[in-house]
């Protein structure tokens, strides 16, 4: 089932959108729901991405509640990050 959208703006702001959109060869209306779609697949993106690192989260406190987290103390975790971006950029 499809939605009207609805919105106002001043006559000037319609005309020059109007124009615009004209010049690609689409209507102001074309123009709102592509513009409207490409809003609705980010979000998606965001939801989808929040949905996985949430995830991540439950796995690693599962992890750490079941005894099987290993902790890492900050100078050694600096030193296998360092090294680990000196083996990406030799890859380069």
């Amino acid at each position: 089932m499809d939605t009207r959208i609805q919105f106002r703006v001043n006559d000037e702001v319609k005309l020059l959108a109007q124009q615009f959109a004209e010049s690609q060869g689409r209507t102001l209306s074309d123009a709102c729901r592509e513009l409207t779609e490409e809003m609705a697949e980010q979000q998606r993106k965001a939801l989808s991405h929040d949905q996985w690192l949430t995830e991540q989260v439950n796995l690693a406190f599962n992890k750490f509640d079941s005894g099987k987290a290993n902790f890492i103390n900050h100078n050694e975790a600096k030193e296998t990050m360092a090294e680990r971006k000196a083996r990406i950029r030799g890859q380069r």
